[in-house]
């Protein structure tokens, strides 16, 4: 019987962090900037658990009874957190309000687990054996919890089931005490009822998990979710509105095939245009193949290394027709190397590769820089990396968010390229999807613009480069501090530009 109840503390220790975990990640994929998200809400879920450690002093009879209370609730509301979080995230105006309450009760209710069930055993083991033997097994539930969380169960299951899933676990915990322990308490009948109603709601939710996820969706975006995914990295949705398809990561829009034309051609072919039949072309991100249908365009092409850390990303606009049919099927082409890793370490591993190639144009279509894990891309060492990687001829460019929205974010990564030794170019252009959005070209000289491009472009042309490379008094230069590991200034910037956006509109 001692070590079944030992069992159960691992199983709540799991179940705890996992909830923990949930709560973190789906703030990350809806606010953004995953560090502050994490770092809050594990600030919170830990003095709700001090709370909850607390209140157990005023638990004095009837432990048993009260622990399996506990276990019920903590399953129902750690449970349907997740689907409680997503559908509530378009429809409540406070969503942090929601959120940190959500937190918080889990945590006071996690926190009231461990001292009543010390209380319950004490009985059993001598004082050291029984603290020695409680804590053993809740850090290995939360070590488990913690590796079990991103290798298998989002990638497999995804928020919403595994959250599903663990109130099941904790519920069943609830259910073996009532009936294990018989000769110790007598469950009341409300009780039993209770245990079972709560067990059922969840498994049913954890059977219609995914038409729920697909209600939160449907109520976020505009249009039809025609494709929804969850991967270790990112939430990725498409939309469809009629004609028009629209990726969607983390709830921020990536492109919309109505005019995502104008955005890839000003990305790629203001670099591959001026340079004298390009060979050899780096993309890191862009796993949409839209880049790189452009730099296909070009005949000269040898070889293209498209580095894009999520492979779901790329296997879903390879092998779905959809999306393949928007790239031309590019990433199928037999020049592409498609590498899933993450492009901080790639370059930093090629520069102890005596055999690492040059390359004649570096495009850098990452998402914007709206947390510290894409920061990072946006750093003085990052761009510093990319010399030995670039051909001495050779030119970079980098998608920089918008001029006009957030102006002290597009010039902190102009400024950010100056600290790395590169001469940069910055330059416009108008996406009706997004305004007006800005580019940075990267080389060790001075850039000069070409005036001759692939035929058959919608967008770009010679006077419309020139017209793209004149800023207005609006989205002119400022001065601001230069991106950098240690403090992100770049985030802080983007987060505080784009809030006031979002807020205004």
């Amino acid at each position: 019987m001692e070590i079944l109840l030992l069992i159960s503390v691992f199983i709540i220790a799991t179940c705890g962090l996992i909830y923990e975990l949930i709560a973190g990640t789906l703030a990350s994929y809806l606010l953004g900037d995953s560090v502050t998200q994490f770092s809050t809400i594990i600030g919170c879920y830990l003095f709700a658990m001090g709370i909850g450690s607390w209140l157990s002093r005023y638990i004095t009879r009837n432990l048993l009874g009260f622990f399996i209370h506990v276990e019920i609730l903590v399953g129902l509301v750690g449970g349907s957190s997740a689907a409680l979080l997503f559908l509530g995230f378009e429809h409540i105006q406070h969503f942090r309000l929601l959120l940190y309450t959500t937190v918080a009760i889990i945590g006071i209710l996690v926190g009231i687990e461990i001292p009543v069930l010390l209380r319950i055993l004490q009985d059993r083991f001598e004082f050291r054996d029984l603290v020695s033997r409680v804590f053993t097994f809740d850090y290995i539930g939360a070590l488990f919890a913690s590796l079990l969380f991103p290798l298998i169960l989002v990638p497999q299951l995804g928020l919403l089931r595994t959250a599903f899933l663990f109130g099941i676990l904790n519920t069943l915990v609830a259910v073996w005490a009532m009936y294990a322990i018989p000769q110790e308490f007598k469950p009341h009948p409300l009780q039993k009822m209770a245990a079972f109603a709560v067990l059922s709601l969840l498994i049913a939710g954890f059977a219609f998990a995914e038409p729920m996820m697909g209600l939160a969706d449907a109520s976020h975006y505009p249009g039809k979710v025609v494709l929804a995914k969850t991967t270790p990295y990112q939430r990725i949705v498409v939309t469809r509105q009629a004609q028009d398809l629209r990726l969607y990561l983390n709830a921020n829009l990536q492109f919309s095939s109505m005019d995502e034309y104008r955005y890839h051609e000003a990305l790629v072919h203001p670099i591959l245009s001026a340079i004298a039949k390009p060979r050899h072309v780096l993309i890191i991100g862009g796993g949409d193949g839209l880049a790189l249908r452009e730099i296909l365009r070009y005949p000269s092409i040898q070889s293209v290394t498209l580095v894009d850390l999520d492979p779901e990303m790329t296997r879903l606009f390879r092998s779905n027709p959809m999306l393949s049919s928007l790239n031309s099927r590019s990433l199928e082409h037999p020049s592409v190397t498609v590498l899933n890793q993450d492009a901080y370490r790639w370059l930093r591993d090629q520069q102890s590769n005596l055999n690492a190639r040059r390359y004649d144009a570096i495009v850098i279509d990452l998402p914007d820089p709206s947390n510290f894990s894409v920061g990072k891309l946006y750093s003085v060492s990052f761009f510093k990396l990319l010399h030995h990687v670039l051909a001495p001829e050779g030119l970079a460019v980098i998608q920089s968010t918008s001029p006009l929205i957030a102006r002290q974010s597009f010039w902190c990564v102009n400024h950010t390229l100056e600290a790395a030794a590169w001469v940069p170019t910055p330059y416009h252009a108008y996406v009706p999807s997004f305004g007006e959005w800005g580019f940075i070209i990267a080389g060790r000289t001075p850039y000069h613009p070409p005036t001759n491009f692939p035929t058959g472009l919608r967008f770009l042309s010679a006077d419309t480069l020139q017209q793209m490379l004149h800023f207005p008094p609006d989205m002119s230069s400022v001065d601001t501090r230069i991106q950098r590991l240690d403090d992100q200034a770049l985030i802080h910037y983007f987060d505080q530009e784009w809030s006031r956006y979002i807020i205004y509109n």
